[in-house]
């Protein structure tokens, strides 16, 4: 009994050193949570996956683009920045991956950031023949202007941002006002939101911007039209963008690279297996909407999102993780 009940403590302190020392290789992490839904919910997911499968003490912070990414590069904190939008601010990421102060982990949006013209797949699915921009001026009828009926209606974004010149750039580009279309002012992201929320309820034609990954795409299922002609990098930053470029051509519009961002003293003491779990974790923007969109509709924080994500989505997150350390993460949840 004596040899019985030693060798059952022997096997407990050694259970127990092996897991100190597995917690004590990744220590204290810090993760970057940005100011938007898709990162949240990315940030909380991480910590959870660190903390419960891992044996990580990762803890969140609040951060934004450039100073997350800019105090990565100089201070080497944060430890990690779930969700890089590295288009943004290339210059900084470059310099800062080939000083060796950033490491690139997944391309964690898969199927990149979005942006464009998008109209309802009601109206795609009756109208098979609009697939362009140009297909779509040839029927102002179907988009009507709700001011002016005898025209169409092109809705732009948010006063201020980035897309709002470029949609106003391309409207003048493939002849938005020749084609009888109005360009629409629609204010606010939450007055666009209205807008399609209201055009889609009462299923009517609506045609303007719009960006994935969102809750309302997860709502809301939209298509995106095509621009009928290859990206030119060229017009595109010095035109497209350029809101008193007088003579726009048409372009297509780029994706966004999102992927996920480590400091080099977090990936050199984090070892292979959490390394190898933050270089695999990647997703769509249609699980990104859908699950958005459920935390929208039940008013779910990140960590109730990132939990809803692991009880319904096993078979994608399975991939991520040794199938010991995702027995860890179903116990935990």
């Amino acid at each position: 009994m004596k040899e019985l009940f030693a060798s059952t403590c022997l096997a407990a302190s050694m259970l127990c050193f092996a897991s100190s020392a597995h917690s004590a290789d990744c220590g204290d992490v810090t993760i970057a949570s940005m100011n938007w839904q898709s990162a949240e919910v990315l940030a909380s997911l991480d910590r959870f996956i660190l903390n419960e499968g891992y044996g990580c003490n990762a803890d969140i912070i609040q951060g934004d683009t450039v100073p997350t990414i800019t105090s990565m590069t100089e201070k080497a904190q944060p430890d990690i920045a779930p969700e890089g939008w590295v288009d943004l601010l290339p210059d900084v990421v470059n310099g800062g991956i080939s000083s060796g102060e950033l490491v690139v982990a997944s391309t964690v949006l898969t199927d990149g950031a979005v942006q464009g013209w998008w109209m309802p797949k009601y109206i795609a699915d009756a109208h098979p023949d609009i697939k362009t921009i140009d297909d779509l001026l040839k029927h102002p009828e179907l988009f009507p202007d709700p001011e002016d009926k005898s025209k169409g209606a092109i809705h732009n974004g948010p006063q201020g941002w980035g897309g709002t010149v470029v949609t106003a750039q391309l409207y003048k580009a493939y002849g938005g006002k020749e084609a009888n279309f109005t360009l629409v002012d629609t204010g606010s992201a939450a007055g666009l939101d209205g807008l399609i929320a209201k055009a889609y309820e009462r299923k009517e034609g609506w045609v303007g911007y719009y960006w994935a990954p969102t809750a309302l795409l997860g709502k809301y299922e939209m298509v995106k039209l095509d621009y009928g002609v290859p990206f030119n990098a060229a017009e595109w930053k010095h035109c497209n963008t350029v809101a008193d470029c007088p003579d726009p051509k048409k372009n297509e519009w780029p994706k966004d690279t999102v992927q996920t961002l480590v400091t080099k003293s977090f990936s050199e003491r984090a070892g292979a297996d959490v390394m190898g779990y933050l270089n695999k974790r990647a997703w769509s923007n249609e699980t990104v909407n859908k699950l958005m969109a459920w935390m929208t509709d039940n008013q779910a924080s990140g960590e109730d999102g990132a939990k809803h994500f692991l009880a319904e989505n096993e078979t994608m997150w399975k991939q991520w993780v040794s199938p010991e350390v995702a027995e860890k993460i179903k116990a935990a949840l």
